[in-house]
């Protein structure tokens, strides 16, 4: 049990630090949006970068591993936007924002800094290979469902349009081409440059983590309490059931499955209200869910850690 602990609660007292030194103005609010752009749009696309250019694609990218992930995270989708629609009687358009929050989970700060803790860095290659999928697959998923609803007979064209645009300017999808270039075509960085990068990519957790705890601060819960719960619920409970259950079955390897799992357990990523806010629908849900998640994601990843091998 102090083994798990030591695993989980580095990564949210540096998350909590974040949301402190907010909270009691010592970072002040314009600092959370310059650390947050540092962290996504420079360090974290030196990290991915780094990690796609060295890893053994035909070992990460297996079907194994991807397949029960992405299945389950589908099946999260379906249920969600059920969800939204049957239970909570929100419109289409609500209930898709609200199926992208148990799309989308926080696979790259969290999942990424925990499996690290837990397992060592040597443990990251699946988690890389999750990761170099997660934002185009969920942002086609997520923008092609809520374009379709949005824009009836005209929906295929818009959404082919803003899936281009989300996807191409997102500096994490950019360091993920740029390193799977790399690896392509087998070349190597410089050394000076390469240590350049190395820098930035160390920053790149710690950054992210306190700037996160400081975004976190501005998204307190109001109303809509049976909606988080249930995102919450899908996001840390079904998706990571379904991942264990399916790679069980598949004979996924053991770092496979921890990697797959932990990544699913993951609360949903800040990337859930920036999809609601862009439409301006379940924006309360999706801030509230994100907060409400990642504190409960405490508790329950501790448990995952337990139940894995």
């Amino acid at each position: 049990m102090q083994g798990l602990l030591e695993a989980i609660i580095p990564v949210f007292l540096v998350l909590g630090f974040g949301y402190l030194a907010t909270w009691r103005g010592l970072f002040p609010d314009a600092a959370v949006n310059g650390l947050m752009t540092f962290a996504q749009s420079f360090a974290l696309p030196c990290l991915l970068f780094r990690a796609i250019a060295g890893l053994d694609l035909g070992a990460a990218f297996d079907l194994r591993l991807l397949g029960p992930f992405y299945i389950g995270a589908v099946t999260c989708f379906a249920v969600g936007i059920a969800g939204g629609r049957l239970l909570f009687r929100r419109p289409w358009d609500h209930a898709v924002a609200i199926g992208f929050c148990t799309l989308f989970s926080n696979s790259l700060l969290l999942g990424l800094a925990i499996t690290e803790r837990a397992y060592g860095p040597d443990a990251l290659g699946p988690n890389y290979a999750i990761i170099a999928l997660h934002s185009p697959f969920c942002y086609v998923v997520g923008l092609t469902a809520m374009e379709l609803v949005r824009a009836g007979g005209d929906g295929p064209l818009r959404a082919a349009r803003s899936i281009l645009y989300a996807v191409f300017r997102n500096g994490l999808v950019l360091g993920i081409l740029a390193g799977l270039a790399m690896n392509l075509a087998g070349v190597a960085l410089p050394a000076v440059l390469s240590d350049a990068v190395d820098l930035m990519a160390r920053a790149a957790l710690p950054a992210a983590l306190f700037a996160l705890g400081g975004v976190l601060y501005r998204y307190r819960p109001e109303g809509d309490v049976l909606a988080i719960a249930f995102v919450c619920a899908v996001s840390l409970i079904l998706h990571p059931a379904i991942v264990w259950s399916l790679s069980q079955l598949v004979g996924l390897d053991q770092a496979g499955l921890r990697s797959a799992v932990i990544t699913s357990a993951m609360a949903p990523g800040i990337n859930t209200y920036l999809f609601a806010n862009l439409y301006g629908v379940a924006r309360r849900v999706a801030a509230s869910s994100v907060l409400v998640g990642t504190a409960a994601s405490i508790l329950t990843t501790w448990v995952w850690l337990a139940i894995l091998p």
